[in-house]
């Protein structure tokens, strides 16, 4: 609750409009009732014709009101809950941006996107019920009381019995609803991450032949949601019936009662009819208010979730006050630097690695698949902290920069070629958002990515698919690498980003951006002797330490693992 009233709160000038439709609904449910127990008795009566338009043109303005009040209290609650889940959906984005690569595995991409969408519209659904309904049923209720006290009091202990076993009723499905919501939630989730997976890998599976055994795998965790939500909902389902059993007993109750009292001259027939009503209403209105607090288990689960997402904080601090602007640019220094995983501290996946890299150099890592390489790399932009040491990016250790200000210094190009929906030069100018054409064409052309462009229809306007699916691995490499190259950063990190092209597109590109990056500091991760043969220093990482550094004919005399990596891919004539 608290967490829905932080965000409607905000529309207080809304909600009371709302509250004022519902009072409004309210008075007149409740007004009808009256209204028609003078008709009736004013009839029996002998009151003329003249008193039966007047009453019943007061019934016709108060209906009227009613349906001024429930439209109020309709349009209010759309827009009051419809804001709400709008504001939470973009807490919840902008908190998840300044996450850093632990809390994304802490809590899983599936899990994320459960909680925006699903758990949002959970809280939502429960917000419209109680504006909707919650608070209606609220009013109608005490003052249908206050009604039934008054139209007569000794038929009032008829209603006594039926509250204690709707609560009773009431608290026993909340309880054994919050585990089972819970539950499906978390299944919810499973059913995410495995469709996810199995969408993302379907030319795996479809190669493999392993569509049933992936359509087997989906239907258990399919199972296991379907379950856990018939369960629920057999158990939300037995509540109005018995509900509406207790009501019809309750009324019969009163028409038995009250015919004798008519019969005896102590209660007019109208006010019988009048009481009926009120009674009717105060049921009905706790039976629509134990449905809006039955809700309530789920619509805490789904809070406690979206809680959990806006209270955890970055491991990574952005560190507003911090540094924004350096003397020099383009120094990298590693000093002593250790690295292990959250919750893994033991086995560090970089141990006690130094080096220096200045303008104008270009440094290459280089070893064994799980030696650390591309783990190390990512720490320059801080997507992970240094366990020991510290990295030294223009004189200054990386934690005290301004998070912004620190990765707008790095043109990151990552091992997987990641391009977002939209044409090729919003791709292009991702980084550099205000980038002229001129500037994306000669980024283009350095990173060979101008060729094809120029050979697609629409040119720079060519629309990508979703994760840049209409382009080639290669293609989008290239992309990939004009997209650093306009933002023109004072470090280029290169993990493994030329793995997709052909030797010669390789050897063309690497020639121009040798041009470009010639005041700039170049990191490259490869696995490709031809890709670093010409760094200026190759870093061989064994298992997360540095085994040799040097120039590519140094290595090759003095170092066995870059030996044997360099001898499987090159012939004896290159090694000599």
């Amino acid at each position: 609750m608290s967490l829905i009233w932080r965000y409607i709160s905000r529309y207080n000038s809304v909600l009371f409009f709302n509250v004022l439709g519902a009072f409004g609904f309210v008075f007149v449910e409740l007004g009808l009732p009256t209204m028609l127990a003078r008709l009736i008795n004013g009839t029996i009566a002998g009151e003329g014709r003249g008193h039966i338009l007047q009453i019943t043109a007061i019934m016709f303005g108060l209906a009227f009101v009613g349906l001024v009040g429930r439209v109020i209290v309709a349009y209010t609650t759309s827009r009051v809950t419809t804001n709400m889940v709008a504001d939470m959906r973009d807490d919840l984005y902008k908190k998840i941006q300044t996450f850093s690569h632990e809390e994304f595995d802490r809590f899983g991409v599936s899990s994320l996107v459960t909680r925006v969408t699903n758990d949002a519209f959970v809280l939502m659904q429960f917000a419209q019920m109680m504006l909707r309904m919650g608070l209606m049923t609220f009013i109608m209720m005490f003052a249908s009381f206050f009604m039934i006290a008054r139209t007569s009091p000794s038929l009032s202990w008829i209603l006594l019995p039926a509250f204690p076993v709707l609560l009773i009723m009431i608290l026993v499905v909340g309880k054994k609803s919050q585990p089972l919501s819970d539950a499906q939630q978390k299944n919810l989730d499973n059913i995410n991450g495995n469709l996810r997976e199995s969408l993302s890998g379907m030319r795996v599976i479809r190669a493999f032949v392993r569509e049933d055994f992936q359509a087997e795998r989906f239907e258990t965790v399919n199972t296991l949601y379907s379950t856990v939500s018939k369960k629920l909902f057999r158990l939300m389902a037995w509540n109005q019936p018995l509900f509406s059993h207790i009501i019809n007993l309750i009324i019969i109750a009163i028409m038995w009662f009250g015919s004798g009292k008519i019969a005896s001259g102590n209660l007019q027939l109208g006010n019988l009819t009048a009481f009926i009503e009120y009674s009717f209403h105060a049921l009905f209105s706790f039976m629509n208010f134990a449905v809006v607090f039955m809700m309530y288990p789920r619509a805490s689960v789904s809070a406690k979730r979206i809680r959990e997402v806006l209270e955890t904080e970055s491991s990574i601090s952005p560190n507003e006050t911090g540094i924004t602007e350096t003397e020099t640019h383009g120094y990298l220094v590693f000093e002593n630097v250790s690295f292990a995983y959250p919750g893994n501290t033991s086995t560090p996946v970089i141990k006690d690695i130094s080096f220096t890299a200045q303008p104008g150099q270009t440094i290459a890592f280089i070893g064994s698949t799980g030696s650390g390489k591309s783990t190390l790399i990512q720490l320059i932009p801080r997507f992970y902290d240094v366990t020991k040491g510290r990295i030294l990016v223009d004189g200054h250790d990386v934690r005290d920069y301004n998070l912004k200000a620190l990765r707008a210094k790095i043109g990151f190009i990552p091992q997987k070629a990641l391009l977002f929906t939209g044409t090729i030069s919003e791709n292009l100018r991702y980084g550099k958002g205000d980038a002229s054409h001129k500037e994306i064409e000669e980024a283009s052309e350095i990173s060979q990515a101008k060729e094809f462009i120029s050979r697609k229809p629409d040119k720079f306007d060519e629309h990508l698919a979703e994760g840049g699916s209409n382009l080639s691995g290669g293609q989008k490499q290239r992309l990939s690498i004009a997209r650093a190259v306009v933002r023109k950063p004072d470090i280029y990190i290169f993990d493994d980003s030329f793995s997709a092209l052909d030797y010669k597109t390789d050897a063309s590109l690497r020639a121009r951006l040798k041009k470009e990056t010639g005041k700039a500091t170049v990191i490259i991760v490869a696995q490709r002797i031809s890709t670093i043969m010409h760094a200026d220093k190759i870093i061989v990482l064994n298992e997360g330490e540095v085994v040799g550094q040097g120039t590519h004919k140094e290595l090759l005399k003095t170092n066995q693992i870059y030996y044997d990596i360099a001898s499987s891919q090159m012939s004896k004539e290159e090694l000599a």
